[in-house]
C-alpha cells in the first residue's frame, strides 16, 4: 500500500528485529487473519507516536498521544482488525482517529476507511501523517463520531476505538447489511469488546473479550464529565 521515503526506509530497518518479534507475539496471542499481520508489518508504528517514544513502537503496548488519548497496544489493533474480517473489498468506518495508527493498518485490509477524530489537533496531526505515508485510501473528518459519518452509509464495517456505555444507535443504523461493528461497551473503568453483525432479522452480537479503553464522547455515549 505504501512506498516509504528512503528516511522511513532506514527507520524500518532499525526496527526490522523488533517488528518480527512484534509479529510472533501476536501470532501466539492468537492471531491468525494473514491479511491483518501483514498490515501491522506494513505499518511504519514508529511514525504515530512521538520520537521520545519510537524505540518502544514495537513493544505490546499502548503509548500516550496528545489530548490525554492513547495509541492502542498492537494486540489489542490487530485483534479488532481481525474481528472484523475485512477481505480488502469493504468500506470502513473508524471512530476516534487518534495517531491515525488503526487507520493505516484498516487501510492497508479495506477498500476505504473513513475516520471520525473530535480533537482538530489529532484529526489534522494523523490526516496529514496518512498522506505523506501514501494512504490515499483515507478519508479523515471532524465530528461527533458517536452519530457516524451519514454521508457515505452503509458501511461494510465499523471500528470504534473508545468505550461507549451503550452501543451507539447511529453506529448500529449505519452498518450494512451483514456488515461487522467492533466497539468496546462498559463503565469508564472497564469494558468488554462486543462484535456485532447486521442479520436480516436484527443484530446479532458476542463479547470477544474484557478490555480498557478511553471514553467515548458524545451526544450518543458518554457526556464531557468522563473527558
Amino acid at each position: 500500500m505504501t512506498q516509504p521515503t528512503e528516511d522511513q526506509t532506514e527507520t524500518s530497518d532499525r526496527f526490522a528485529e523488533r517488528r518480527e518479534a512484534l509479529l510472533e507475539t501476536l501470532r501466539q496471542s492468537g492471531i491468525h487473519d494473514e491479511r491483518v499481520l501483514r498490515a501491522i508489518k506494513s505499518v511504519p508504528r514508529e511514525q504515530f507516536v512521538a520520537p521520545f517514544l519510537r524505540a518502544q513502537a514495537f513493544e505490546n503496548v499502548a503509548l500516550p498521544i496528545e489530548q490525554g488519548q492513547s495509541i492502542s497496544q498492537p494486540l489489542m489493533v490487530a485483534a479488532m482488525t481481525q474481528a472484523l474480517t475485512l477481505t480488502g473489498t469493504e468500506q470502513v468506518l473508524e471512530v476516534g482517529t487518534g495517531s491515525g495508527y488503526q487507520a493505516a493498518v484498516l487501510a492497508e485490509c479495506a477498500r476505504s476507511v473513513v475516520s471520525i477524530e473530535r480533537w482538530p489537533t489529532l484529526a489534522g496531526r494523523a490526516s496529514r501523517l496518512l498522506g505523506t505515508l501514501g494512504y490515499m485510501n483515507v478519508e479523515v473528518h471532524i465530528g461527533d463520531g458517536t452519530l457516524g459519518w451519514p454521508p457515505a452509509a452503509p458501511y461494510d464495517a465499523i471500528l470504534v476505538t473508545a468505550a461507549a456505555p451503550v452501543v451507539p444507535e447511529p453506529l448500529l443504523q449505519q452498518l450494512g447489511l451483514y456488515g461487522r461493528l467492533v466497539i468496546p461497551v462498559g463503565s469508564p473503568e472497564q469494558q468488554e469488546l462486543l462484535r456485532v453483525v447486521r442479520q436480516e432479522e436484527g443484530f446479532e452480537q458476542r463479547s470477544l473479550g474484557i478490555c480498557v479503553f478511553v471514553p467515548l464522547i458524545g451526544a450518543a455515549a458518554w457526556q464531557e464529565r468522563f473527558d
